[in-house]
């Protein structure tokens, strides 16, 4: 079982909605996925609730003894992956997810307030010698910040591979409680999911 933590401590990043489409790619590619949700704010339990399909699998884990408990649990279940989503803020659970994981990915939107938050994040992976990724969401689809963005992001650490445009069949997966490769399955928003994915399964394999 792998378990891949997506954190920041800058809330409108796009977690839940990562954490959510990754969830169902990684499914659709052969995964059997567990979600967990560490904030108390509960936009994966209210994503959940809309949706008709039971799977992914869905908990949520909001204190630190709570989360410790479900990924020792889950560990001896038949989970090939566990996608943790966090608050975005700096807290005991935040930081047990990261020392949980096999691999942290951070999403940042292509912003000066978005790349200066990445700092505090880096230096708690950094602290628990955690392999991660930053990923660009909510990106223009043609723009110099973005270039500029990716290049800011590179000098930090490794950056994953495609940025996520700003697309409205995000939003749009959201509130129907599908992942984007299931709500527009030919879209450019899922192809650049189901390529997302494929390239955190590597990293999540060595």
């Amino acid at each position: 079982m792998k378990v891949l933590s997506l954190v920041t401590q800058k809330g409108g990043s796009g977690k839940s909605t990562l954490a959510a489409s990754l969830a169902v790619a990684a499914q659709e590619a052969g995964e059997r996925v567990f979600l967990l949700d560490a904030d108390r704010q509960g936009t994966l339990a209210r994503w959940v609730d809309r949706r008709t399909n039971p799977e992914p699998a869905f908990d949520n884990a909001t204190t630190l003894a709570e989360l410790e408990k479900a990924v020792e649990l889950l560990a001896s279940q038949p989970y090939s992956l566990v996608i943790i989503d966090t608050a975005g803020a700096d807290n005991p659970t935040t930081t047990a997810a990261i020392r949980l994981a096999d691999f942290c990915l951070v999403p940042a939107r292509p912003t000066p307030a978005d790349l200066e938050a990445t700092q505090p994040t880096l230096e708690a992976i950094q602290a628990t010698r955690r392999k991660f990724a930053f990923v660009l969401s909510q990106a223009p689809t043609r723009s110099a910040r973005l270039t500029e963005a990716a290049s800011a992001l590179r000098l930090l650490g490794i950056l994953a591979e495609p940025p996520i445009a700003q697309r409205t069949d995000h939003q749009d997966a959201m509130g129907m409680g599908l992942g984007v490769t299931e709500q527009n399955p030919n879209g450019k928003a899922a192809e650049e999911m189901r390529q997302l994915w494929a390239w955190v399964s590597k990293k999540l394999k060595g």
